[in-house]
Parts: structure tokens; sequence; C-alpha cells
């Protein structure tokens, strides 16, 4: 039994009139009301960390690119510091993941160092 099978149910076939048409506008609303934003940057110097900052002391959860910026340079330490300072002040979490993502979460909320299976 596939997936479908599985979410729709039994065998059988269905047609278009089993299915309801969603408005993109329903979810609208939904959104304006979430408590916490994504956001997605990139980091190529030093005061690309502002707007990350910013965002996370609103509240937000930032996932950055730093794949412009060589591993070896102190710029990338002196931003993964502020951005780690960032995370302890309103505690939350900043992960690395394999030296081309940095990941930083607002108040409450915790980043697992575990993979899923």
């Amino acid at each position: 039994m596939g997936i479908m099978s599985k979410i729709l149910g039994g065998g059988g076939t269905h047609s278009t009139e089993d299915y309801v048409e969603l408005s993109l506008d329903d979810f609208d609303t939904a959104r304006a009301e979430a408590g916490m934003s994504v956001h997605f940057a990139e980091i190529s110097e030093q005061r690309d960390a502002m707007a990350i900052k910013d965002a996370v002391y609103d509240g937000d959860l930032v996932i950055a690119d730093i794949t412009r910026m060589s591993p070896s340079d102190s710029v990338v330490d002196r931003i993964l510091e502020d951005l780690r300072q960032v995370a302890r002040e309103v505690d939350g979490d900043v992960v690395v993941k394999e030296d081309d993502q940095v990941v930083v979460t607002p108040t409450g909320v915790k980043i697992s160092r575990e993979k899923l299976s």
C-alpha cells in the first residue's frame, strides 16, 4: 500500500470532486499570526551580522549561509562570537553546520545536536 493510499484510504479511484480547492488567502492570515518567522541570510562581511542579530532579538530564527567566507578568516570568528553572544542574551541557541551554515534561534528554541534517523 503506497503512502497516498494510506492518506486517502483504501484502493479505488478518486475524482476531482473528492478534493477541496484551497485559497492562498486562507493562509495569509495564519502567516500574519505566527509568533516566529524563519529568515534566510548570507554572510559575506561583518555588517551582514547586524540584520541577523536584529531578527533574533525580534524573536525570529535565522539560517545564514557563510560559504562566501573562508573558514580560516578571523572575521568569521568575530561574527560567530557576536552571534553566540546574541543567542546567550536571548536564551536561544546557535550552531554551525558543516562550515557552510549558521543557525541562530530566539528565546526558548534549542537546536538538537543529534540527527534524526
